[in-house]
């Protein structure tokens, strides 16, 4: 498979995490061409600020790996990494991240983020550097999926 159809399969997660409650936000880990985690958003539900899809499935990973290395390892996701999510992938040895979607001001504004940290710049100053990927082809995709989301969120805070 290609980068952008696993990046796909990283937007399908987002879709699954918004059916389940969560934020439309997903992930999927890839190592020796085959797929070894998927993760979703779902935090809220779980009441654990840490529960990210990028976090998820690294965890899911390791897991079922038995290691917490996952060097060779590419992580796919829909959103642009936060710091944290960062900060795990490094920790978690994964070589590669490829994202379909830029944080944005507005996605700031709506702490969907923890602020305008460029995880490009955090990169530079890592003893190892991880390739960062943007692959556009599915950026107004996932915005959409985040406006639905938006929308239901308002929505449900009417009823």
């Amino acid at each position: 498979m290609t980068d952008k159809q696993y990046l796909k399969l990283a937007v399908e997660q987002g879709r699954e995490s918004m059916k389940k409650g969560g934020f439309p936000a997903g992930s999927i880990i890839v190592k020796d061409e085959k797929i070894i985690a998927e993760g979703i958003s779902i935090g809220y539900n779980l009441n654990d600020p840490t529960a990210h899809c990028d976090i998820a499935a690294i965890r899911k990973a390791c897991q079922d790996l038995n290691t917490s290395n996952l060097k060779g390892a590419t992580l796919y996701d829909t959103l642009e990494c936060c710091n944290m999510c960062f900060s795990a992938s490094y920790w978690a040895g994964i070589t590669t991240i490829v994202y379909a979607c830029h944080k944005t001001p507005e996605m700031i504004s709506k702490f969907y983020y923890e602020g305008k940290t460029d995880i490009e710049r955090v990169n530079e100053g890592n003893n190892r550097k991880i390739e960062i990927i943007y692959i556009p082809d599915f950026e107004e995709e996932v915005r959409a999926v985040i406006k639905e989301w938006e929308d239901k969120q308002k929505l449900n805070s009417q009823i």
